[in-house]
């Protein structure tokens, strides 16, 4: 097989797939007869990437394999193709894992050490149903608590091909940069409600409520504590009125 039918085939399935696509998996396109070998893959690949380097488009490597994606350049205008408002994710969610990346395996107990507040159930539930994190064995010591570690499909999302191109520490800007640039939704995955948002907004407004509550409750109080003082009053002027 000729080296441009070999690119065509694998350009073609990458296309189709609609998802990153391993080296077996592009292998398995093929009959024995006429199967390529490993290395041959991946100079079609390589060779894919070059042509591919000039136009809106390109072939990028991720955890799970190869896959064709608009380039970040033309997000801006290939966004508006999708009316509804991508997901934001919160500050507690974006924390949580980011100390499960960076310190994997954590528990949930060591998080919320480090992070000083509880991790909202919630929070779990939503990264575990993206499937961007998942339990990779539990920690010896009583209650054998679950320990996270991040998925391919978190490098996939985050356009990764391992965790050593994780930016370093020192790299790493405020969370709140990061939150605004993960403000859109990749094609093909569709948008998750951010529940754990939802929950940290309805805690605050119960909060207010109960804050508003014992306000009230004080000015209450404060009146009834004067009443002896307006009962005296009264028992002065009917005193007088007696006299007279």
């Amino acid at each position: 097989m000729s080296e441009k039918s070999l690119k065509n085939i694998l350009e073609a399935a990458l296309l189709a797939a609609g998802k990153p696509l391993s080296i077996d998996q592009c292998l398995s396109l093929f009959l024995d007869s006429e199967q390529p070998d490993r290395d041959d893959i991946r100079t079609a690949m390589d060779e894919l990437t070059e042509d591919y380097k000039d136009r809106s488009i390109e072939i990028k490597q991720v955890a799970s394999g190869y896959r064709i994606q608009v380039k970040e350049d033309y997000s801006e205008w290939v966004s508006r193709l999708w009316t509804e408002r991508p997901s934001r994710y919160s500050r507690a969610l974006l924390e949580t894992l980011s100390l499960m990346a960076y310190r994997q395996p954590i528990t949930r107990g060591e998080i919320e050490d480090i992070r000083g507040v509880s991790v909202s159930t919630t929070i779990i539930k939503t990264l575990l149903e993206r499937e961007w994190i998942k339990v990779v064995g539990y920690r010896d010591i009583p209650g054998k608590p679950g320990m996270y570690g991040t998925t391919k499909k978190f490098l996939d999302y985050f356009n990764l091909k391992s965790l050593d191109e994780l930016p370093t520490l020192a790299e790493l800007r405020d969370i709140d940069s990061i939150n605004a640039e993960l403000d859109f939704e990749m094609p093909g995955i569709p948008a998750v409600m951010n529940e754990s948002q939802s929950v940290e907004e309805d805690e605050a407004e119960i909060l207010q409520a109960e804050s508003a509550s014992i306000d009230e409750l004080t000015e209450e109080t404060e009146s009834i504590d004067e009443l002896p003082d307006e009962t005296e009053k009264l028992e002065k002027q009917s005193t007088m009125g007696a006299e007279a």
